[in-house]
């Protein structure tokens, strides 16, 4: 146990033991925050693209939220976004694309889960420049019964402060836009929404600065 929230949840490492468990969690809150079991129709792949790679990749930043009925959420990092996204381009997505065939670049004839395995083929890891005071990044999302019992803002706080002493300036976290619980989660968490032309309209980013670094405003 890393991290006691009480009533019996707690915070602890991941392992490669988890990785059911977190393709599970991914599948359950895939859908912005809800249920994506009925639109998926490979229950593995959200998994296996979101939440996976963190555990293998980079573990030190991978944890599991446990609860009395097992495992029910994930706190997941990356110390620095451009590495990590290095990494999966030569380590990750190599089996990735050897898994699923690409659906071709008519979205109108996509199904289930072939929105995902074109994601897989056609991968976009460039990060923007508005996201260079913020290296890091973050995943973090729980069922619903880790919900609502401060977890949320207790595993926040705490991946906050395990990437501000590894020397990162700042943390990022993308969020859909009909999200509006995660949203005010993140602004009650202080995070501010980044507001940037050169940000994708595909999601929100929301942002924190971590440390010190001259030239850059909070």
């Amino acid at each position: 146990m890393i991290l006691d929230f009480g009533d019996g949840f707690f915070l602890r490492q991941a392992t490669v033991a988890d990785h059911a468990a977190l393709a599970m969690i991914c599948l359950k809150t895939g859908d912005a925050g809800k249920d994506a079991t009925g639109r998926e129709d490979d229950p593995d792949l959200l998994g296996l693209v979101y939440t996976i790679p963190y555990q293998v990749l980079e573990p030190d930043l991978a944890f599991i939220v446990d609860g009395p009925a097992g495992a029910c959420g994930y706190l997941l990092g990356a110390a620095d976004t451009n590495s990590f996204n290095a990494r999966l381009v030569s380590q990750w997505y190599p089996d990735l694309e050897a898994r699923v065939a690409d659906p071709g670049p008519d979205s109108s004839r996509w199904r289930g889960s072939d929105w995902l395995r074109h994601k897989i083929h056609h991968p976009d890891f460039a990060v923007p420049q508005a996201l260079a005071a913020y290296p890091s990044h973050g995943h973090i999302d729980l069922l619903p019964q880790a919900r609502g019992k401060g977890i949320g803002r207790q595993a926040m706080a705490f991946l906050e402060q395990r990437l501000a002493a590894s020397g990162s300036t700042g943390l990022c976290l993308e969020v859909m836009p009909q999200n509006v619980h995660a949203l005010n989660f993140y602004r009650t968490a202080g995070f501010k929404v980044l507001q940037d032309v050169g940000l994708p309209n595909r999601c929100i980013y929301v942002a924190k600065q971590l440390g010190f670094a001259p030239g850059v405003a909070g």
